[in-house]
């Protein structure tokens, strides 16, 4: 009879699930998985067919080491009509070229698509998933199975690593900025895609409260021409805004050209800062000041920690797993 051993529900079988299962060494299951010689058909048969009951599949990483195979690397971006993705998807490729291996882009953003679309669209070609995944994170780790996803902005999420920002920080250095120009009643130009608040909306709210700072919600498409909309209908008078703290650059780019259009002076009359840091704000007048992230260090930590998932150097799900790197003010024109 065919030895068998219990595990959890629910884990992923493993090779040396698979080895206890059938009685061998896990070097018989490498070489019965990849096809090598050294044992007999019966026992590849055997291994296979209990590998197959057991839902184990090799990873593409393990089979490229024993078979010389190229590693690849899905990135799933949601709009690279956005600056701010190619550049990131850009730093990505940099850092994977470096170690030879390929990148798989998947632009998943439009129309009725998904992270999880775009995962499902990945996995039967890569090794291991970059993404920004929210809010489907844990349904593309489920999808690539024991392949390790790092999911970027996706705090809390199962995946196998990630990297998260510091938005509380971000909104310090925002609304401290702000409020030295003498901004009281500020309002934060949030995405529609984040849900009731985003993250980062949720953290400029509760830093206002904290300094007595007047921060209304408004929301609106994640683009430039919305955000412009939005902005040209804000009350004026005795409600008028006098600072703009915006998700992204495309949305305060988008809120610059409305405030200039009505007439209303920046930095004078409202304040506006950006988030990203993408180099539109050094195009737009007046220049904008944003909350910016290094891409290039953003993609290549990505890389790194994907590289070390992959090896075994960073246990997955482990605190070395995730990492929170943090935004910078860059101090322009616009506030």
């Amino acid at each position: 009879m065919t030895p068998r051993t219990s595990r959890p529900a629910g884990k992923r079988a493993t090779i040396l699930d698979v080895a206890a299962a059938a009685g061998v060494s896990r070097q018989t299951v490498t070489r019965a998985m990849n096809g090598m010689k050294g044992i007999s058909q019966d026992t590849r048969d055997r291994v296979q067919k209990l590998a197959a009951e057991m839902g184990y599949t090799p990873s593409r990483f393990a089979k490229g080491l024993v078979q010389g195979a190229q590693i690849s690397i899905g990135l799933a971006i949601p709009d690279l009509t956005n600056p701010y993705f190619p550049a990131f998807a850009s730093s990505v490729v940099e850092a994977a070229t470096e170690r030879d291996w390929n990148v798989v882009v998947d632009d998943y953003g439009h129309g009725t698509g998904s992270a999880a679309d775009a995962a499902a669209r990945l996995a039967p070609q890569v090794d291991a998933l970059i993404g920004y995944l929210a809010p489907q994170p844990d349904e593309a780790q489920a999808l690539m199975g024991r392949r390790p996803v790092v999911a970027l902005d996706s705090p809390g999420a199962g995946t196998a690593g990630g990297i998260s920002f510091d938005y509380r920080h971000a909104a310090q250095l925002a609304l401290a900025r702000l409020a030295s120009r003498g901004c009281r009643n500020i309002v934060f130009l949030d995405s529609d895609h984040g849900g009731p608040a985003s993250s980062r909306s949720a953290a400029a709210a509760e830093v206002a409260a904290k300094a007595g700072l007047r921060l209304t919600r408004l929301e609106t498409e994640p683009s430039a021409a919305a955000a412009k909309l939005a902005v040209a209908v804000l009350p004026g008078g005795g409600e008028r805004i006098d600072g703009i703290l915006a998700f992204n650059d495309l949305m305060a780019a988008g809120a610059l050209k409305a405030l200039q259009e009505s007439g209303v002076s920046v930095p004078t009359e409202c304040a506006v800062i950006g988030m990203d840091g993408i180099p539109l704000g050094e195009l737009v007048t007046p220049e904008l000041t944003t909350l910016s992230l290094d891409l290039r260090a953003v993609g290549r930590a990505a890389v790194g920690l994907l590289e070390g998932l992959l090896s075994g150097s960073i246990a997955e799900r482990s605190p070395e797993a995730y990492l929170t790197l943090e935004h910078q003010l860059v101090v322009r024109q616009s506030a």
